[in-house]
């Protein structure tokens, strides 16, 4: 019976036993193979960490898979070079797995990648390992290393050093802001729903721009005590709110526009790309979009590729469910652009209804070429000594 895990066969010399991994099954994308020896040889260690916000512990296993120790350092500066010198103490450092490097594990994986340690993007242990062995720190470091070395986790991590990761922050921020501006103006609109009258009567009828404009011309009096003055204090202070995060929320939208601009004017030209999606896939791609090996890999991080649900005499594919699903809502506002205004595209929804393909599944076929479009010109923004014919 064929296994997606690869097979591994023991072969006993002398005293010392080797293990070879062999791929039984093959990606319908790409063909590859791992063995233990491509990741570490004799003499050579690799490491594993599951980072924390206030700790992080670190395994460091053989290249045969023996766990040599396990330890835990502070999630500090001064912590991780202790960390690296740990794990150096025990032999020559191939690689290094580490869990969570968009979040917890960050500061480690940029300076891993400073003293030229090649870092690993490691997931976390699926649920059935999780219910076999439990859950603990050691553990999920070690499985960590263990999934390095096998060949599992293969991911490299975002340097996160340059001007997408700028894009990155100023978008978090302008999201946290959009969200709150919607959290204010909801919060308005029901307080003038349930307001003592004349108020209520005076501000129920009114657009949400006129309402903000006439709840802070409010003046109430001093007497919070009384339900009408304690109701227009609160309007104006929520219309001021909403207010100051407009005004952030556009402040943010010139720098995003400028620096989209600046870095992918290229993408940017393409119809439907606009600064926010621009932003969103530059963001999923990385300042290294290189660690991106092909556009199908680039597919399933945005969620578009498809997945086989092939059994017996079925043979069809689904929705991804997965990936970046920022990066999927991104897409799926440029499909929805093209679909409506762009020529080709409408002539290609219109072969493809007629023969008897649905909606989801056209634009799931839209979005994945959207992904074999793109990925070249991302490519070439964020390597500027790329040329288009290298691609």
């Amino acid at each position: 019976m064929l296994s997606a895990q690869p097979a591994v066969r023991a072969v006993r010399t002398g005293s010392q036993m080797e293990r070879t991994a062999v791929s039984t099954m093959t990606d319908p994308i790409s063909t590859t193979h791992f063995a233990v020896t491509d990741i570490a040889g004799p003499g050579q260690v690799v490491g594993g960490v599951d980072t924390h916000l206030d700790t992080h512990t670190a395994a460091c296993v053989d290249h045969l898979g023996r766990l040599l120790a396990h330890a835990q350092f502070p999630a500090t500066t001064a912590g991780e070079k202790r960390l690296l010198a740990w794990l150096g103490g025990h032999g020559e450092l191939a690689a290094v797995g580490v869990e969570g490097t968009g979040s917890y594990g960050a500061s480690l994986a940029r300076l891993l990648t400073a003293e030229h340690v090649q870092v690993v993007e490691v997931s976390r242990p699926n649920r059935q390992t999780r219910r076999q062995r439990g859950k603990s720190d050691p553990i999920d470091a070690e499985a960590a290393a263990r999934a390095v070395l096998a060949g599992t986790a293969t991911g490299a991590p975002k340097t996160r050093t340059g001007v997408v990761e700028s894009i990155r922050v100023l978008r978090a921020t302008r999201s946290g802001a959009v969200k709150a501006r919607t959290a204010a103006t909801n919060t308005l609109k029901h307080l003038v729903v349930t307001a003592p009258e004349p108020l209520r009567s005076q501000l129920a009828s009114l657009p949400t721009d006129q309402l903000l404009e006439h709840a802070i011309a409010l003046r109430p009096a001093t007497d919070p005590a009384d339900p009408v003055q304690a109701t227009k204090t609160a309007l104006r202070r929520l219309a001021r709110r909403c207010q100051h995060l407009t005004e952030e929320i556009t402040d943010a939208d010139t720098q995003l526009r400028a620096l989209t601009r600046h870095t992918a004017p290229a993408l940017l030209e393409r119809c439907g790309v606009g600064p926010e999606t621009a932003g969103q896939l530059l963001t999923t791609a990385g300042d290294n979009p290189h660690r991106l090996h092909s556009n199908a890999a680039f597919a399933a991080l945005c969620g578009t590729s498809p997945v086989a649900v092939a059994s017996g005499r079925t043979h069809r594919v689904r929705l991804n469910r997965g990936g970046d699903r920022h990066a999927n809502s991104a897409l799926h506002t440029i499909v929805l652009v093209r679909m409506r205004h762009h020529e080709p595209t409408r002539a290609y929804v219109t072969r493809r209804r007629a023969e008897g393909k649905t909606t989801k599944e056209i634009m799931r076929c839209l979005k994945r070429a959207l992904c074999r479009e793109l990925l070249p010109l991302i490519t070439q923004a964020l390597t500027p000594n790329l040329t288009p014919g290298a691609l």
